[in-house]
This record gives structure tokens, C-alpha cells and sequence, in this order.
């Protein structure tokens, strides 16, 4: 079968409710979720991607469905759920930074499971990505995404895993079995420096990249935030310094990231130019408030990466 998406995504899509400033008690609506994100980063970049997930039959589940076709992402394999709700997420800011509440408990995307998945949309992918937020909003979602993983490689298709880490859904011991599971299967690994220190105790970027080599990933691009990220491929590590920006809101960078990197992995770029487009793509991304809006075009990156500023 012909391989014509770059990129397909399995998750959860959220709908965003983001403060407007900090002391500010009126809130933008958007759209949220990291592997939603991540699949209209690589959209919005160049990228052929496609979803699979499950939203309510409710007014947030009609306008994803509107947004993914606005970003031209696949929704072959969305299910629209009778009676479901969809999940919602509220950010807000302060001097330390960006904070979430989340309203998800029992959603339509929490009952995803391993029927929900096409053997035929997976055939045609070429990087398959998932997250530990996938595996965590549910037994049936972590059973789905371990389906997935094993249907993309049964048909050639490469893994690609972002951590996300999140304690709120469940103990740092369920994660990291669960980590430890997926990297043994996993191309291509986005942890962030804090999460494995959480979930392993290792401490120093190198330590972390080595841990997730010996676990089984191949290509690791550890986020560092603002320090950019250090890319470990091929035997190489290089540390990626990333672009000056005055941020407002980094909710969403690390999603933009992992989808701008599958962007040009697909494109054909090797991954460490593939992490200096994502580095800078997710720099951008932060200059705005919310996880979709301000996500750049490719040609706004382009322009950026070649000013050398």
C-alpha cells in the first residue's frame, strides 16, 4: 500500500480554554491536546498527517472536526461519539509560568480503544505518533496505542513517542512501565529533561539520552526548553541551541516540536537539521497565547532559520 501520510497521530484532542494575561479573568477558546497538536504542526509545516481518536457528538467535538479539515488533517479515523462529551483543558498564567485544569474525566477520547483502529490508515502512514497522555487517559487508549504500535511496525511503519509525563493521570511507576514497554518498539523518542528525572531519577541530559538509547530508542531529541534540545542519532549527539524570542505562553511547544521534526524527517531532512527547523518552529510557537494558534507556517520557520537570528 502506497505510504501517503507522513504522519499519522493516535490520542486525545482537547478543547483549550486559555487565560488572555496573567490577572486576566476572561478566557480564548482554542483547541488543545499533544497529539492533536503535534499532527496540525506537521500539517501546518508540509506534512500529509492524519488522526485517530474520539470526540463528543457535542458543539467542542464539531468544531475539532472543523478545525482538522481547516488544517487539512486526515479524520478518516475519527469516531464521533453518540452522547459522549469532549474533553476540556484551562490554562492559566502567573509569574511562574502556565498552569492546567483539566475536564476530561470520562470523555469520548478516554474510551478509545484498539477496535477504534484502521489496519488500512496505518499501512499507509510513515511515522506513527503516540504519547504516554495516550496511553494514560485509559486502559482501552494504552491498549489501543499498543495495537497501533504493533500495526505500524507489522507494516513498516516508524514509532514515534513523546513522554508527557503527566502526574495528574497517573503514578510515576505506571508511566514508567509503560515507557519502558514503548521504548523497546520506539524510532523516535521526545522526553523532556524533567520528565525522565521524574520517572527514573537520572539526572544531566546525557545520562537521560543514554537511559532511552539503552531502553531502545534509536533517535532521541531531548527537550530542553528555552536551552533548546540535545539530538542523539546515529551514534552523533549535538547539542541544538534554540532562537531568542520573548514567549508569552509555552503551552503546546513541545507538541509543535515533535510534529515539526516529523515534518521534515518526512520532508527528508536528517534528524539533526530536522531538530534545528523544530527547535526554531516551537521557539516561534511560544510567541503566542494557546497550543494551536500561534504554531508557524513552514515558510515563517524557513524565513526565521535563514535570517540566522
Amino acid at each position: 500500500m502506497s505510504k501517503d501520510i507522513d504522519v499519522l497521530a493516535v490520542g486525545e484532542p482537547l478543547i483549550e480554554f486559555n487565560q488572555r494575561a496573567v490577572g486576566n479573568h476572561s478566557y480564548d477558546i482554542g483547541y488543545g491536546g499533544d497529539t492533536s497538536n503535534c499532527a496540525i504542526a506537521a500539517a501546518r509545516l508540509g506534512a500529509v498527517a492524519a488522526y485517530v481518536t474520539r470526540v463528543g457528538d457535542d458543539a467542542f467535538g464539531q468544531r475539532l472536526m472543523a478545525l482538522w479539515a481547516a488544517e487539512g488533517v486526515i479524520t478518516q479515523g475519527v469516531v464521533v461519539e453518540e452522547g459522549a462529551e469532549t474533553g476540556l483543558y484551562f490554562v492559566s498564567h502567573d509569574a511562574a509560568g502556565h498552569h492546567f485544569d483539566y475536564r476530561r474525566r470520562n470523555s469520548a477520547a478516554s474510551r478509545l480503544g484498539a477496535a477504534d483502529l484502521s489496519q488500512a490508515l496505518i499501512a499507509r502512514a510513515r511515522y506513527l505518533h503516540v504519547s504516554g497522555i495516550s496511553q494514560a487517559i485509559s486502559a482501552s487508549a494504552q491498549e489501543a496505542v499498543d495495537q497501533a504500535i504493533g500495526l505500524a511496525q507489522q507494516h513498516g511503519a516508524a514509532v514515534s513517542y513523546d513522554l508527557n509525563f503527566r502526574p495528574r493521570l497517573w503514578s510515576a511507576d505506571a508511566a514508567l512501565a509503560a515507557a519502558t514497554r514503548t521504548l523497546a518498539r520506539c524510532d523516535i523518542f521526545f522526553p523532556g529533561l524533567d520528565e525522565v528525572q521524574a520517572l527514573t531519577g537520572i539526572v544531566g541530559p546525557e545520562a537521560a539520552v543514554a537511559w532511552a538509547h539503552d531502553c531502545g530508542a534509536k533517535v532521541v531529541a531531548l527537550k530542553l526548553g528555552a536551552q533548546g534540545c540535545l539530538l542523539s542519532a546515529g551514534g552523533r549527539q549535538e547539542r541544538i541551541a534554540s532562537i531568542a524570542v520573548n514567549p508569552v505562553d509555552a503551552t503546546g511547544a513541545g507538541d509543535c516540536f515533535a510534529g515539526a521534526f516529523l515534518s521534515q524527517l518526512a520532508a527528508g531532512s536528517d534528524p539533526f537539521s530536522a531538530a534545528r527547523f523544530a527547535n526554531t518552529a516551537a521557539a516561534l510557537s511560544t510567541q503566542g497565547y494557546g497550543a494551536v494558534a500561534p504554531i508557524p507556517d513552514r515558510r515563517t520557520v524557513l524565513k526565521r532559520l535563514g535570517s540566522g537570528a
